[in-house]
């Protein structure tokens, strides 16, 4: 049986994908960090039981961001064709849940707080989550060649989880919290 424990992160550093290692505080390990991150969030509302219906569409969202996270481990001269894709069709799925959750909801008035209900907090959380790693990666693009697709479909998924979070209110009855700032 293999040990999960190498100890060869015990001094700071870690190794990507093809063998080069970087300091665990390298913008490239925050960014797949985070995309990691994410990930477990998303798995925290595939998990919950008022999301039942739309499981097997999380646990795809889930699969993405897998494909972005070994994208983003991975050194720039990495034998690209062993890594899953990314593809425009992905983005797609994204837009055509976000326009028939669209359909089923009420215009947007006002900001709304995150809150109401503990999975529409969930999927607040997620979104800024899924926010951070998208700023994150954009840093690395600063530093490094990043697949354009990552920075897009990281964006349109922090936009699917804030309608997500918004169908989830209406399915559980749950008002909306208005943001009204003091006068």
């Amino acid at each position: 049986m293999s040990k999960i424990y190498t100890k060869t992160g015990d001094n700071g550093s870690t190794s990507l994908v093809g063998g080069t290692r970087l300091p665990k505080d390298h913008i490239k390990i925050e960014a797949y960090g985070s995309v990691d991150e994410l990930n477990a969030w998303i798995g925290v509302l595939a998990d919950a039981p008022e999301n039942v219906s739309r499981k097997s569409f999380l646990k795809e969202i889930q699969d993405r961001l897998f494909t972005i996270g070994s994208t983003l481990a991975s050194e720039e001269e990495y034998n690209k064709s062993k890594l899953p894709e990314l593809f425009e069709s992905d983005i797609e799925v994204l837009e055509n849940a976000m326009d028939e959750y669209n359909e089923e909801i009420p215009p947007l008035r006002s900001f709304v707080l995150p809150g109401g209900h503990t999975l529409v907090s969930q999927a607040h959380v997620a979104r800024t989550v899924c926010r951070r790693a998208e700023r994150q990666v954009i840093r690395l693009s600063h530093e490094e060649e990043v697949e354009p697709l990552i920075i897009k479909y990281l964006n349109r998924l922090s936009d699917y989880l804030f309608v997500l979070s918004r169908k989830i209110t209406q399915e559980q009855n749950t008002e909306e919290v208005a943001w009204k700032p003091r006068k």
